[in-house]
């Protein structure tokens, strides 16, 4: 059985000028992260947030208690020099045994032209700790929001789901009532929404409708 679903609405898409309101709301309508888009403007054209940004917000949500908790946040770092900002130089693996021993969970994302096989050699690392706990599989192009959803990017996530049932799976773009459930149906189970919650009318309800899609789906 896969991992349960995992609603993470993306704060790329709230309103900025209430940022920690709208943080605290979207957590009490029903979410299960937030996913933080980290961008640096060199990765990918656009600049977001930065460490002061999360910093200001966690005080609006609850921390998670256990790992992968409620109120996790989710940050997807689209940034060009990842290693640098903690002082490695190394293998992907370093970066991850590094996130591991500072007590937080690390995940690796993949864009569109990137094979998926080259997870394989970190996904199967020998060493726990230099594993990641989630993989991301970007369903647009990374640094912009509101793009359209790529299905072409779904075999990755069946192969994935395939080769590791247990995995948490992550798919980031274009993801809404009409693109839900090809996500799901692929092996999906952590599921990133921006505009299709911010924008939605009744943000719970569109919340509520991509859980049960996922789950139906276990």
């Amino acid at each position: 059985m896969a991992p349960p679903a995992i609603i993470a609405p993306s704060i790329l898409s709230a309103d900025f000028a209430k940022l920690g309101e709208e943080c605290s709301r979207t957590i009490a309508q029903g979410a299960d992260w937030l996913h933080v888009d980290i961008m640096d403007g060199h990765f990918v054209p656009n600049i977001t947030f930065g460490a002061p940004v999360v910093t200001m917000i966690r005080p609006h949500v609850d921390g998670p208690e256990q790992h992968f908790g409620k109120g996790t946040f989710d940050c997807h770092m689209m940034i060009a020099e990842p290693r640098r900002d903690v002082g490695l130089q190394d293998e992907p693996r370093d970066l991850i045994r590094y996130i591991h021993e500072q007590g937080m969970l690390a995940g690796i994302a993949i864009k569109p032209s990137t094979k998926v096989d080259v997870l394989w050699d970190v996904l199967e690392s020998p060493h726990e700790k230099e594993r990641p706990d989630m993989v991301l599989v970007m369903t647009v192009e990374p640094g912009f929001g509101g793009q359209k959803f790529m299905a072409s990017e779904l075999p990755k996530v069946e192969e994935l789901r395939r080769r590791y049932p247990n995995l948490n799976i992550e798919v980031d773009g274009g993801l809404g009532p009409g693109t839900i459930d090809q996500a799901a149906d692929a092996g999906a189970n952590v599921i990133v929404a921006g505009s299709a919650v911010f924008g939605s009318e009744d943000p719970a309800q569109a919340i509520k409708l991509l859980r049960e899609a996922v789950e139906k789906r276990r």
